[in-house]
């Protein structure tokens, strides 16, 4: 007979000795991993009737986890990519587990047998160059959260930075002077230096004269000097869309977010000629196949290609099977 193992303890160990010592994971994983948990140890309770703190680790099992994630895509709306995020995070507990609970293995692998939800992936979001004009208008710069998110957009798109990039910026990864630009450690731990045009900085130079709330480091603080949240960033964004929609109509249609407008940057560059090794290195990508997707996010580049190109000339000419049952599967 198996015994009981209780979650708490293992969840612990996973996060302190297996993501922060032995994989030094990077604080966006162990965010976004700890996130994953505390929502499902909540579904755990309603469903189950028992406090975190009281579930064993046979409680866990694959139906339970299923239920969950139906959950949050069907009933909180999450998106497909996000939930195989959420999924990905307790796989990696469960393969964590299979090392500390043996006597759980067979539980354990149908957790892990669970599969990812395919999806149809959508073209690449970017703003154009009106759109982007009437949305760095939008912030009132007659006041100091006006300047702030002005200052924000701007080095935004473009340096095509990440959210928790912008979010985690402190004024010392802000280098002025010669060769002027931000430093950041972004995702996989990975260090990365991007340039600043002339007018950002200037506009940057200005933003660091503004009187600091607290004696908070952080480059875009809050009202309270603490780091912008995820929803701040969102609603921020949300705001000054519906204020540049008005000189911009198009932009009624379009969900601007941060990482909207790191696609837009990365279109900019492409556009211009610049190779995708160095877009990849410009983004922090690992892999040069990653910045790939752009290739394919344009109607516009597509067409320019395309009127360059020798077509044949097609003869119009309608087809008729010879068979019924060819007739039936065509009509598929």
């Amino acid at each position: 007979m198996t015994a009981s193992a209780s979650l708490a303890p293992l969840l612990e160990r996973f996060f302190t000795q297996r993501l922060m010592q032995q994989l030094q994971a990077s604080p966006h994983t162990i965010s976004s991993y700890r996130d994953t948990f505390r929502q499902f140890l909540k579904f755990a309770q309603q469903r189950l009737h028992k406090s975190p703190s009281q579930l064993n680790l046979e409680h866990v099992d694959a139906p339970l986890v299923v239920e969950f994630l139906d959950e949050l895509e069907k009933r909180h709306g999450l998106s497909v990519r996000s939930r195989n995020l959420r999924l990905t995070a307790i796989r990696s507990f469960f393969h964590y587990v299979a090392f500390e609970a043996p006597d759980h293995s067979a539980q354990i692998q149908r957790v892990l047998a669970i599969p990812s939800k395919r999806f149809t992936r959508t073209l690449m979001h970017f703003l154009t160059r009106p759109e982007v004009d009437a949305l760095l208008t939008a912030p009132d710069q007659r006041t100091w959260f006006g300047r702030r998110d002005h200052a924000f957009l701007l080095l935004a798109v473009q340096t095509g930075l990440r959210l928790s990039e912008m979010t985690g910026l402190k004024r010392e990864n802000l280098v002025l002077g010669s060769g002027a630009h931000v430093y950041v450690i972004g995702k996989g731990r990975k260090e990365r230096c991007t340039p600043i045009a002339k007018s950002t900085l200037a506009v940057m130079k200005s933003w660091l004269r503004e009187p600091r709330i607290g004696n908070s480091d952080v480059l875009f603080p809050s009202a309270k000097g603490e780091h912008l949240s995820v929803h701040g960033v969102q609603y921020m964004l949300n705001k000054h869309r519906e204020v540049a929609a008005k000189i911009c109509p198009s932009l009624k249609d379009k969900r601007v977010t941060v990482h909207c407008l790191r696609h837009t940057m990365a279109m900019d560059l492409l556009q211009a000629g610049v190779d995708r090794s160095v877009i990849a290195l410009w983004l922090g990508h690992e892999s040069v196949e990653t910045t790939q997707v752009y290739l394919e996010a344009t109607l516009a580049m597509k067409e320019r290609a395309l009127a360059k190109t020798s077509l044949p000339h097609g003869k119009l000419q309608r087809y008729r099977p010879a068979d019924q049952l060819l007739s039936f599967l065509n009509a598929l």
